[in-house]
């Protein structure tokens, strides 16, 4: 499984790819997003979202208080159920940061 930005080109290597984002990101359009599915129910509340801010600085205890929502939702074993149906998949984010993001933590918690 990998991560990569929702605004990078598509490419056959992506396989099945997941917007695991709450918002659809800005300025692209469905088509080219080329989205195969749209998990929102596994990106961080919108209280948290907004709380990080993509402060690199926050990201610690982002990623504590995002593994606490992930754990207390059955968010996760639903991602976990997709991805054993498409191995081969794609977590995509919009954010500019490609180390501080959600993706980043659900990749780390897929791998635990």
């Amino acid at each position: 499984m990998k991560i990569k930005r929702a605004y990078a080109p598509a490419e056959e290597s992506d396989g099945y790819r997941i917007l695991v984002d709450r918002l659809w990101p800005r300025g692209i359009s469905k088509e080219k997003a080329q989205i195969d599915l749209w998990l929102k129910s596994v990106a961080p509340s919108n209280e948290l979202r907004k709380w990080f801010g993509h402060d690199p600085g926050k990201f610690p205890e982002f990623e504590q208080r995002y593994r606490a929502e992930l754990a207390g939702s059955g968010a996760l074993d639903e991602l976990r159920a997709v991805l054993r149906e498409h191995p081969d998949a794609t977590l995509l984010f919009a954010a500019h940061d490609e180390e501080h993001n959600n993706a980043v933590v659900l990749k780390e918690l897929l791998a635990e």
